[in-house]
């Protein structure tokens, strides 16, 4: 039996990643208030068998009769029952989360008369801390549209792949600021840069001239060999450890050039080792280049 709970900042994609298990086939309950939770999961998994072997639960951080840092002792006690319990979380910047807030003029759930939409987020964050602390995955939403949110949540929980380990290569650009769900950081800025080459400032690190160029340096060539080898180690060390989830982020200056290139060549290098390796390119995704 599978559980799922799915839990985030409002506004980062805690429902389009309900959305997403849904279509894989989970049983989606949404917005229960923590102190339910075992209760519920008892009920499901002892009860009701009708709602099937796979179920994502999303919890409400409004609840104030039960304090959320309970959540990592009650999966403790779910796991040890049998279940096999997953803590799923979403976050996004704060500015991103305001960003979203004002496209679409939903009310914060936190905030009431006197208390203005920024101190809301930060009150929820707050809240939220030790269910971020105690998560399985973090995936943060920043750089993600709806669509590159539902494609990473399919490419990691699918429970047809059953324990593996789930690796994703993050590209990223520093001035963009540094994705908050990566278990590892890569600086790669101190390798020769594309975009002081006139004609290929406007590419990306998926464009055969970069990557020519890429290729032709000898710096570039030992950093790929020595990710490569520190990835390898950390997959094994991760399935030692059971772990189900692995990403790492490479960053140079843009997120356009050399962090986009490497994290191809990797994905390359270490398809047959990771199954089910995915790749996200944040910064190009961002800035709409194609």
């Amino acid at each position: 039996m599978r559980l799922i709970l799915v839990s985030g900042l409002s506004g980062a994609g805690k429902s389009v990643v309900l959305n997403a298990l849904e279509d894989l086939g989970y049983r989606c309950i949404d917005n229960l208030p923590a102190s339910l939770l075992e209760s519920f999961v008892s009920h499901v998994f002892r009860e009701d068998s009708s709602m099937g072997q796979t179920v994502a639960v999303g919890i409400d951080a409004r609840d104030t009769s039960i304090g959320l840092e309970t959540i990592p002792t009650s999966i403790e006690q779910l796991r040890r029952s049998g279940v096999r319990c997953e803590l799923l979380v979403v976050t996004a910047a704060d500015a991103e989360v305001l960003r979203r807030f004002g496209e679409t003029k939903r009310r914060h759930p936190l905030s009431r008369e006197g208390v203005n939409l920024q101190d809301a987020v930060t009150r929820e964050r707050t809240l939220l801390d030790p269910v971020i602390q105690a998560a399985d995955l973090v995936v943060d939403t920043t750089y993600m549209g709806v669509h590159e949110l539902r494609d990473a949540i399919v490419q990691r929980i699918d429970q047809r792949r059953g324990m593996e380990l789930s690796v994703t290569l993050v590209s990223f650009g520093f001035k963009h600021g540094v994705p908050g769900d990566c278990d590892f950081v890569f600086d790669v800025r101190m390798l020769p840069n594309p975009y002081w080459t006139i004609a290929l400032r406007p590419l990306t690190g998926r464009d055969a001239a970069v990557a020519a160029y890429l290729d032709g340096q000898p710096a570039v060539r030992a950093m790929l060999d020595e990710l490569q080898q520190f990835i390898l180690r950390r997959i094994e060390d991760h399935g030692a450890a059971r772990r189900r989830y692995l990403t790492v982020g490479v960053g140079c200056t843009g997120g356009q050039h050399r962090s986009v290139y490497l994290v191809d060549r990797l994905a390359e290098r270490l398809r047959g080792k990771s199954p089910t390796l995915a790749v996200r390119h944040s910064a190009v995704a961002n800035s709409g280049v194609p």
